[in-house]
């Protein structure tokens, strides 16, 4: 096939684009080296060789349309991605991500039946919290918690109706989009754009909900990369990671190779149906605290885990995806177990030496009022 892959210079597209090169495939590139993620003498890295690269930003109706020309399948993953940093920079966030998903539609519109599927992007975050199990009301789904209650330590959710304690349970595609950030509103907004322009243009559209994916080439400059990188260059410098809400927060990880794995599956899928959403995750729950314990244990370190109680607004409590769909429909099964995912990822950086930012990035929030010390 002849695939554009927006964003594909970043961390999920070199390793999408490697693959579909390997696969035989004709890959074409378009990304906007951005400096918060490729720094400021970015230019485009060699795992794209054999892509044909084009610089320019989504936004960009001649650029998109000479990115567009000749291709049959658009993977879209440019985008915005930091969940704190888009709750100061709103503006920045919904421009990128909606209006730029919406030039991409007017120009796939121009192209009159030629695009033959979209592939997009999505997140967990567009979940907000995930899914949970009252021993009363059975499923519900919080829409956040108190802060009075956080400003106590008091981490625990409840249940909306009676105020009782719930556990946690994997979230599936069915689960109420309640964002808790600007970012994941951006995400929301883009599956709403799509499934709606999906009808109009009869171009099947797969969104992939990613959940929290790492691995090998995250982008080690930009500061909002993500927990596992931030930890790792804290770890790696002897310098003490911080954990929030006193490590309790949970997250489901998924390694790349595996995100990869599900857009192959996306790319192969029948579309028997204009619109589809699928969960990519590990369906693992893991607390911050068990992960950090995982990067201290696989670097050979103990005692650099400092448990506090700060909060950061935007955040969530837990949201693990249930794989039910996904597996079912897609045929995709996770294979990288997190405690292997590290090693490699640990192996992958060796001696590289990356300024760490993020106590910038604390002192940022923290000035922009979204980061309390409990």
């Amino acid at each position: 096939m002849n695939i554009l892959v927006t964003g594909g210079a970043g961390f999920i597209g070199r390793h999408l684009v490697k693959t579909l090169l390997g696969e035989g495939h004709t890959v074409r590139v378009l990304d906007s080296l951005s400096e918060q993620v490729h720094g400021s003498s970015a230019r485009f890295p060699a795992a794209l060789a054999g892509a044909d690269v084009i610089h320019g930003d989504i936004r960009d109706t001649e650029r998109l349309a000479a990115a567009l020309a000749g291709v049959e399948v658009v993977v879209h993953l440019a985008a915005e991605t930091g969940v704190g940093q888009s709750m100061y920079q709103a503006a920045r966030y919904m421009d990128t991500n909606v209006c730029g998903l919406a030039v991409l539609w007017d120009a796939v519109a121009e192209k009159n039946g030629v695009i033959k599927k979209v592939i997009l992007a999505s997140s967990r975050a567009v979940y907000g919290e995930g899914k949970y199990l009252c021993l009363k009301h059975g499923t519900v789904y919080p829409t956040g918690r108190d802060s009075a209650r956080l400003h106590q330590h008091d981490w625990a959710m409840r249940c909306p109706m009676c105020d009782e304690l719930v556990n946690d349970a994997a979230t599936s595609e069915s689960c109420p989009q309640e964002p808790a950030s600007i970012y994941g509103l951006t995400k929301k907004y883009q599956e709403e754009v799509s499934r709606l322009m999906s009808k109009v243009q009869r171009v099947p559209v797969i969104a992939l909900r990613y959940f929290n994916v790492y691995g090998p080439r995250q982008a080690p400059a930009n500061p909002y990369t993500g927990v596992i990188v931030a930890f790792l260059y804290r770890l790696a410098g002897r310098q003490t990671v911080a954990l929030y809400e006193e490590g309790v927060p949970k997250r489901d990880f998924v390694h790349v190779s595996d995100v990869v794995q599900a857009n192959l599956a996306a790319l192969k899928a029948n579309c028997d149906q204009l619109f589809r959403v699928f969960n990519v995750g590990s369906g693992v729950a893991l607390t911050l605290k068990e992960v950090a314990e995982c990067m201290c244990s696989a670097l050979g370190r103990s005692g650099e885990i400092e448990v506090t109680s700060r909060h950061r607004i935007g955040d969530i409590l837990s949201c693990y995806a249930d794989l039910s769909r996904s597996r079912k429909e897609l045929g995709y099964q996770p294979q990288m177990s997190f405690e292997d995912g590290i090693r490699e990822l640990i192996r992958s950086i060796g001696t590289e030496t990356v300024v760490d930012r993020s106590d910038a990035v604390e002192a940022e929030l923290r000035h922009k009022g979204l980061l309390l010390n409990g």
